[in-house]
C-alpha cells in the first residue's frame, strides 16, 4: 500500500513539474501573443480573464492586441461582430495562486474605440485607465462582471455602465456616464467622482459612491449591506426614503422633512433631482 501511495506521488509530483515549466515543446515562460484588427463592423470588444494580472491599454492602433507573458496561452479571435479575448491556464486548480504571481497580460485597444466593451473576471486583476481626466476613454456601452479579484478602472466617458459583482473589489475614479447601474451580492465597490444617473442594488457588501456632480436621478435598493451616498454641497435634490429594517440617514438639512421608522423624506436647494432609498435590510448613509 506504502508502495503505491509513493508511486502515486511521484507521478503528481512529475505531473506538476512538467505542467509548470513545459508544455510538451519545451520551456514555456515566453510571452504568447495575438491580434484582430477593428474595423467600422466592430461593435463590441470582449475580454473574459481569470487568474491574470491584467491590464488594458488603449493606444493609438487599429487593431485588439494581447500579449501573454507566462504560463498559458491567450486567443483574440473575431466572431461576427464581436472581438473576443480569452486566456486559458493550465494546472492543478490548487496552484493558481502560483501562476498568478508570474503571469501578466496586456491587451492593447484602439484609443479611438467608441463602441462596446465586456470584461469579465473570474479572479486575478484588472486595471483600465483612460489617458486623463480630460481625454478620458469613451465608450459606449461597458458591462462588468466580477466573480473574484479585483477591478480599477479610471477616466472613463460612457453612454451605459453596467457593474456586477458576487465577490471581489472594485475601484471607480472620475466617470461620467449618461447612465450607470451597480449591482453587488457580496465584496466592496468604490466609486470617486461620478458623474450621471445611477441606480444601486446591494444584496450584501458594501457599495461607496463619491459623486463630483449631482446631475440626474439616483435609486438605491438594500437588502442587506451598505451603501454610502457622498453628494456635492450644493446638490438639488429631493428624497423619498422607505425602511422596512435598517436605516436610512441624512447629514443634509432637509426641507419638508418626515422622519419615522419606517420613512425619510425632504428637499435640499431645489429639490430638482430624486434620490429614492429603499431599505428592507441594512444601511443608506447620504451625506
Amino acid at each position: 500500500m506504502k508502495r503505491i501511495l509513493v508511486i502515486f506521488l511521484l507521478i503528481t509530483g512529475a505531473y506538476i513539474v512538467w505542467n509548470y515549466m513545459f508544455d510538451g515543446s519545451g520551456v514555456n515562460f515566453a510571452k504568447a501573443e495575438n491580434a484582430v484588427k477593428v474595423t467600422s463592423q466592430t461593435e463590441n470588444i470582449s475580454i473574459d480573464i481569470s487568474s491574470v494580472e491584467t491590464m488594458i491599454v488603449a493606444e493609438d492602433r487599429d487593431d485588439v492586441r494581447a500579449e501573454l507573458k507566462g504560463k498559458g496561452t491567450v486567443k483574440v479571435d473575431k466572431h461576427g461582430d464581436e472581438i473576443e479575448v480569452a486566456v486559458k491556464r493550465k494546472g492543478f486548480f490548487w496552484f493558481n495562486w502560483f501562476e498568478m504571481d508570474k503571469t501578466s497580460l496586456t491587451v492593447y485597444i484602439p484609443e479611438d474605440y467608441e463602441k462596446n466593451m465586456q470584461i469579465k473576471l473570474g479572479s486575478g486583476e484588472v486595471v483600465f485607465k483612460g489617458d486623463s481626466i480630460h481625454s478620458p476613454m469613451k465608450l459606449k456601452n461597458l458591462a462588468i462582471e466580477i466573480g473574484s479579484g479585483s477591478m480599477v478602472l479610471e477616466n472613463l466617458d460612457v453612454e451605459s455602465l453596467e457593474h456586477q459583482s458576487s465577490s471581489g473589489e472594485a475601484e471607480f475614479n472620475t466617470v461620467v456616464a449618461e447612465s450607470g447601474s451597480f449591482e453587488v451580492s457580496s465584496g466592496s465597490v468604490h466609486v470617486k467622482n461620478y458623474s450621471g444617473k445611477l441606480k444601486a442594488d446591494v444584496s450584501s457588501g458594501e457599495l461607496e459612491i463619491q459623486m463630483k456632480r449631482l446631475t440626474d436621478d439616483v435609486n438605491l435598493n438594500v437588502s442587506s449591506g451598505d451603501i454610502e451616498l457622498d453628494l456635492p454641497d450644493d446638490a438639488d435634490f429631493t428624497l423619498n426614503g422607505k425602511i422596512s429594517s435598517g436605516d436610512i440617514s441624512s447629514q443634509f438639512p432637509l426641507e419638508n422633512k418626515e422622519a419615522s421608522d419606517n420613512r425619510l423624506s425632504g428637499k435640499h436647494g431645489s429639490g430638482k433631482y430624486e434620490i429614492n432609498a429603499d431599505v428592507s435590510s441594512g444601511d443608506i448613509e447620504i451625506f
